[in-house]
């Protein structure tokens, strides 16, 4: 098989994903829906919505937010973490 020849089929397909009928709404970023919050490294509260019960950081896929709000919710918990205002780990 040489660069760039096409790749012979298996004759495996993919399973498609059964439908169940509904559909996941889509999380909106409070950020944006409502420009009176603000990200705040002393607002442990706000904060402590987008950690898991461990004390990490949770994904966006969780979140709901965009990419630079995640980036600086991340940011803020670790400043936070880093000034004692939250736990680096909680639980354990």
């Amino acid at each position: 098989m040489g660069r760039g020849a096409p790749r012979q089929s298996t004759g495996y397909f993919r399973a498609q994903p059964l439908d169940l009928g509904f559909r996941r709404r889509k999380k909106v970023d409070p950020f944006v829906e409502d420009t009176t919050m603000h990200i705040d490294y002393k607002d442990a509260k706000l904060l402590s919505r987008f950690m898991s019960e461990r004390g990490r950081v949770l994904p966006r896929r969780m979140t709901g937010l965009n990419a630079a709000n995640q980036r600086q919710i991340s940011r803020a918990i670790k400043r936070a973490q880093h000034l004692a205002i939250l736990p680096y780990r909680r639980g354990a």
